[in-house]
């Protein structure tokens, strides 16, 4: 593969859980977009059971979970857990309120990045390029 013949990252933005409000969601999904990343966007009130099974599905890169709801560790949590059992290996980064202990116990769990509110467009993008080099 050539370097004008770069693989397009496939990134799935998933919102597990109850939580109701996406607009963080969907403003990374199109930025993603514009940076050149195909974006899978689930919708809201996903499972983790239904989060896994779209990763699997989607041939994913890599997996962003945007959670407000304040259950960011079970969700992520039971999502790891199932993608252990299934034999997926795919990154994931978390977006949302997260405590900074929380930040540090979801990073130490296994999850790759965690953005909180501010976060840049340009760092969540560097990021993931990062993670898949």
């Amino acid at each position: 593969m050539t370097s004008k013949q770069q693989k397009i990252i496939r990134v799935l933005i998933a919102k597990p859980g109850l939580d109701g409000h996406d607009r963080g969601a969907k403003v990374v999904a199109r930025g993603l977009r514009d940076a050149g990343f195909e974006v899978i966007y689930t919708g809201l009130h996903q499972t983790p059971e239904m989060v896994v099974n779209a990763a699997v599905q989607e041939d994913v890169d890599v997996v962003g979970l945007s959670i407000l709801s304040g259950a960011h560790v079970p969700l992520v949590q039971a999502i790891k857990k199932l993608f252990d059992k299934d034999g997926v290996d795919k990154p994931i980064f978390v977006g949302g309120i997260i405590p900074s202990d929380d930040a540090k116990l979801l990073k130490k769990s296994g999850v790759a990045a965690v953005f909180g509110p501010g976060s840049s467009l340009t760092e969540i993008v560097q990021t993931i390029r990062d993670l898949l080099k």
